[in-house]
């Protein structure tokens, strides 16, 4: 007696056709939304709004009338701002360490590098939302100023605001750097403050270092940002000092973030 024994082929792996990995547009949402999700992230954007407006208030009490112009509201927001928004730049890197949703994250989208990108977005959106915010506060402050007796001028270069966005946006990219290189938040947040003061000092003190200072301190560098022209020389002085404070800091976190064992 013999027995037939049939087989049949294995089937293949079926594929649910919802599974499919976030875009990085989507991805780059839920990094926004992050960044009013924890009480420090909100409560950091709800200053940075009330300070740009205080600082128009100021103006519009203690400034000559002459002085009240569109410009001179919208410049001063830019700086207070461009020290603030790097803030939320490494708050929003070294919050998954921190907090330890970085097991979460990564498991969810195992390729760090999109999750990284989605960052870099999200807070370059920032840093465009913030100058709109400049620009809204400048207009109101130019309604009023006009309407009670200053000088209420409208002029404003399109250079200005193209110089403007590049300077937040190098801001608040040289905060992504410093908590990608750190991945801690006090250590990140007291080394991009200090590092580059500390520097700017020195470079102001000691003779020697005045030179290189002048390549090397973004505080002079980005300087020329706040005004509507910028000669070849500067964008060239603006380039090598980034080299230092934005292109080392981002590589090297980078390469340490892609690898770091996440526990």
């Amino acid at each position: 007696m013999t027995t037939t024994v049939t087989t049949s082929p294995t089937a293949a792996p079926h594929r649910h056709p919802d599974l499919r990995r976030p875009s990085l547009l989507r991805l780059t949402g839920v990094e926004l939304r992050k960044l009013v999700d924890t009480r420090a992230g909100l409560w950091l954007l709800i200053t940075i709004g009330l300070l740009a407006a205080a600082l128009v208030v100021v103006q519009l009490i203690w400034t000559p009338d002459d002085e009240q112009t569109f410009v001179n509201f919208f410049l001063p927001t830019l700086l207070p701002v461009g020290l603030l928004l790097p803030v939320l730049g490494i708050l929003s890197v070294t919050g998954e360490w921190s907090q330890r949703t970085a097991l979460t994250t990564f498991a969810l989208v195992p390729r760090r590098g999109r999750v990284i990108a989605a960052k870099l977005a999200a807070t370059v959106l920032a840093a465009l939302a913030s100058v709109l915010v400049g620009l809204a506060v400048a207009a109101v402050g130019t309604l009023v100023a006009g309407a009670t007796g200053g000088a209420g001028t409208w002029r404003f270069e399109g250079t200005l605001l193209l110089h403007a966005i590049v300077f937040q946006v190098i801001n608040v990219l040289m905060g992504v750097g410093f908590g990608l290189l750190l991945l801690n938040t006090p250590l990140a947040i007291v080394g991009y403050l200090l590092l580059p003061m500390v520097w700017s000092i020195l470079g102001t003190m000691i003779r020697s270092l005045e030179g290189p200072a002048g390549w090397l301190d973004t505080t002079r560098t980005m300087e020329p940002l706040l005004t509507p022209d910028v000669t070849s020389g500067q964008w060239a002085r603006l380039g090598v000092s980034l080299l230092l404070w934005l292109g080392v800091p981002l590589v090297v976190g980078l390469i340490r973030t892609l690898r770091r064992e996440v526990s």
